[in-house]
């Protein structure tokens, strides 16, 4: 029967940084221990230690910045076409202005929207419908239902400020996505948000999210089509 040794030093502070993110305790954009902490943790030589750091830097989980320590990445979820971002970082990464027009933020006992999050028909989710605009110009508007045992705060947050996107990446990080992209005519009140004219189609992204192995988040996400195209690469 085969000698089963014990994992190197290294890697097993390489796996310790990774549950810790993965669990949430480290949110994306939190510093973490010092190569010194954790030296003293695990008992081992600072060399070890930088491997493991050094190593997950590589994998894009950490970032570092000279004189200020070791921070946790956003998470990203790529595909050919989509990653998943906050549109306000979007918009301002062009230099130019978001803003948002917050239509629905409510408590919801939707049983659509209950067996998409994989909730119980006695149960509840949230609910939220926002308007995007860049420079003033409506290019989005999200509907956007949120599994309440993840995100419990979600009602309390003020979306003119804040994302959902960015508030559900401090509260637990997502773990995968999946996703469709289609062109649909908008019903009136969407081409109303969007300024479009009628006839005009939408570009539009359905996609769910998982955080903790529970389904997070389902959106749907409409965008005018002679305002708004999706780029990548790979």
């Amino acid at each position: 029967m085969p000698v089963l040794r014990p994992a190197p030093a290294y890697a097993r502070i390489k796996d310790y940084v990774r549950r810790q993110i993965e669990s949430g305790a480290w949110p994306a954009g939190s510093v973490i221990p010092s190569e010194h902490d954790l030296v003293k943790q695990f008992g081992v030589s600072r060399m070890t230690v930088h491997r493991a750091l050094r190593e997950l830097t590589a994998d894009q989980l950490l970032h570092r910045v000279q004189g200020a320590g070791t921070f946790v990445n956003a998470r990203k979820y790529q595909s050919t076409l989509i990653e998943i971002r906050s549109i306000a970082h979007e918009i301002e990464s062009r230099g130019h202005v978001h803003t948002s027009q917050v239509l629905v933020l409510e408590r919801t006992t939707d049983a659509a929207a209950l067996a998409t999050l994989g909730l119980k028909a006695t149960d509840y989710a949230y609910h939220s419908c926002i308007v995007h605009a860049e420079n003033g110009e409506p290019i989005q508007v999200e509907d956007r239902y949120v599994n309440p045992h993840l995100y419990p705060r979600y009602l309390e947050q003020d979306f003119e400020r804040l994302t959902p996107s960015d508030y559900m990446t401090q509260e637990a990080p997502l773990q995968r996505a999946e996703y469709v992209i289609t062109a649909r005519l908008p019903e009136a009140d969407i081409r109303q948000h969007l300024r479009m004219s009628p006839g005009d189609p939408c570009l539009v992204l359905q996609r769910r999210t998982w955080a903790h192995e529970q389904v997070a988040t389902e959106v749907t996400l409409w965008h005018p089509g002679v305002r708004f195209q999706f780029s990548g690469a790979f």
